[in-house]
């Protein structure tokens, strides 16, 4: 099972991080390139424990749906959110965030089981993991740059 870890570091408030993170608004602004759109569940304003949230998005090519679930909340500092259906056999996204002087480090860790058995471990290794940490350091940064303009 592939694990991405990411950090980045941002010059704002634990709770303005926290907050821009499970916002549904912003999330559709930090992947454009996959032209993201939340279109059942929660499709606007901020996840809470128990959420569920339908994204459609471009990828590889493919117009794909995937519903996830928040399933726990600390604020401000840590929200999971898992997959209930969608492409992947299964994942688990823990978002944590940890208060610095001077801002906050936000902490991605992404596990997931890709679908069909070996030739899912193929494509992990080939592509898939690659384009997965690519896609969410991408939004880390977007998601730093809007935090950093808001203050």
């Amino acid at each position: 099972m592939p694990v991405i870890e990411y950090q980045q570091f941002i010059k704002a408030p634990v709770e303005l991080c926290f907050d821009i993170k499970r916002s549904v608004d912003i999330h559709t602004k930090t992947t454009v390139k996959t032209k993201e759109i939340a279109v059942d569940g929660v499709t606007e304003g901020l996840l809470e424990a128990g959420d569920t949230v339908t994204w459609e998005a471009i990828h590889f090519g493919i117009k794909q749906r995937l519903k996830a679930q928040v399933t726990f909340m600390e604020k401000p500092n840590k929200f999971v959110d898992i997959m209930v259906k969608g492409a992947f056999h299964s994942f688990v996204h823990t978002h944590q965030f940890i208060e610095e002087p001077g801002g906050t480090i936000m902490i991605d860790k992404f596990q997931y089981k890709s679908p069909f058995g070996p030739v899912g471990v193929l494509a992990d290794k080939l592509f898939l993991e690659k384009y997965m940490r690519a896609f969410i350091i991408s939004r880390a940064k977007a998601l730093k740059k809007i935090a950093e303009n808001m203050l």
